[in-house]
């Protein structure tokens, strides 16, 4: 049985080749990047105007006071998407804007409509009165104030969201190349898992392949539930790694039938391949059992207990941080809080607590541990936010004590 530090270096190592394919930009949410995007344009295309109003010249401005006005003839009206040509402007003009419309020289301020005062009148001007000396670019969104020619839109290695997709179409980006999505297939074992709404009380339904699916819904990933392994299933489950291994299956997962019991057949199963590395039992509560081999093959394995709170538990801190590191994502960074309770475990061991994180009114983070962390309690997991990580070094926790966290 080795750490659950030695085990992530191993996973770590054995990270699989996830190839790259190019798709259109407005497809490319919740995929990653595996180049810097920049910007190929700039954003304002142009200056334009941020306010309805007028767009005048503010050197024409320079001598005007309250008791020496002057009015600027309107030229004509310009609204967002107009073209902005004039063919000639004489001193003392001004141009009716709208927001967004392009601003251009001699024209370089904006004052805004509820400023204005019109001549004769509102209803017909032909002229606005200025009483007073203009300050330049005011009112303006200047060319390039977004985003410049170059400019960094997504890193290599992050993940595309749905702010991306407004980028991209704003700027013109049409196709991204990203990772190409993992296939994961998932096999539940066991003679007590039933698909089955109404169930005797020696049967259990299945639910860990429903937990991760919804896990991964908005993760790069294809995830793919085979029929469920019966105990007698032995020879079948070695035929489907073979089978697996001569197709484009990236990860296969298995929940249950990986300790040490009479029915346990899968580490035996994964024994027969040829493996570049693996190990069988972690340091760890909940999920000691754990299992995780690479084939010679570009294809790993995930051995999860079947309990369910210990498969999410090592699905969190095993198949993710594997996934993010094949992917080239960045792992997840976790948060130091607090401790509200006292707790003791095994020295030597490291341990993944359900609890709540939550903030102090003096804005510090705290974790209340939550009662109930057996592995089979799933109603304290329910009420949780986040893991609280208790590192194998040390076996008592002080209440205050500092751990990190990770928001489930």
């Amino acid at each position: 049985m080795i750490t659950y530090k030695s085990s992530l270096k191993k996973i770590k190592k054995n990270k699989i080749k996830i190839d790259n394919e190019i798709i259109l930009s407005k497809d490319s949410v919740n995929r990653i990047s595996t180049i810097n995007i920049n910007s190929p344009n700039n954003y304002p295309s142009a200056d334009n105007s941020a306010y309805d109003g007028f767009a005048l010249s503010s050197k024409d401005t320079k001598n005007i006071t309250y008791k020496k006005n002057k009015k600027f003839k309107i030229l004509k009206t310009l609204a967002a998407g107009d073209n902005p040509y004039i063919k000639k402007t004489n001193k003392y003009s001004t141009v009716e804007v709208m927001t967004g419309a392009i601003i251009r020289k001699p024209f370089d301020t904006i004052i805004p409509v509820e400023k204005i005062k019109f001549y004769p009148n509102k209803v017909n001007p032909k002229y606005v009165v200025i009483n007073k000396k203009l300050k330049k670019n005011e009112y303006i969104r200047f060319k390039g104030s977004d985003y410049r020619k170059g400019d960094r839109v997504v890193n290599k290695g992050e993940l595309i969201t749905a702010s991306h997709i407004l980028a991209f179409k704003t700027l013109g980006i049409k196709k991204v190349l990203v990772k190409k999505k993992p296939k994961i297939l998932f096999y539940t074992t066991g003679n007590e898992i039933s698909n089955n709404d109404n169930i005797p009380v020696w049967k259990v339904r299945n639910s860990n392949s429903y937990y991760l699916k919804s896990y991964l819904k908005n993760f790069p990933i294809t995830f793919k539930e085979k029929k469920i392994l019966r105990d007698k299933d032995i020879s079948k489950f070695e035929k489907e790694i073979l089978k697996n291994l001569n197709s484009k299956v990236d990860i296969v997962i298995t929940s249950g039938a990986i300790s040490a019991g009479k029915f346990d057949f899968v580490p035996n199963i994964i024994k027969k391949f040829k493996l570049i590395d693996q190990f069988k039992g972690v340091a760890i509560r909940p999920g000691k059992p754990i299992m995780f081999a690479k084939f010679k093959k570009n294809m790993v394995f995930f051995g999860l207990p079947g309990n369910p709170l210990s498969s999410a538990a090592c699905f969190k801190f095993f198949v993710l941080p594997f996934l993010y590191s094949s992917l080239g994502l960045a792992q997840e960074k976790p948060i130091p809080a607090k401790i509200k309770n006292n707790f003791i475990k095994r020295k030597n061991f490291t341990r993944f607590i359900k609890g709540k994180l939550f903030f102090s009114k003096k804005g510090i983070a705290e974790f209340k541990i939550f009662s109930g962390q057996e592995s089979y309690r799933i109603s304290p997991f329910t009420k949780s936010n986040a893991w609280g990580f208790f590192s194998a070094e040390k076996a008592n926790f002080k209440k205050g004590d500092l751990i990190n966290c990770y928001f489930l």
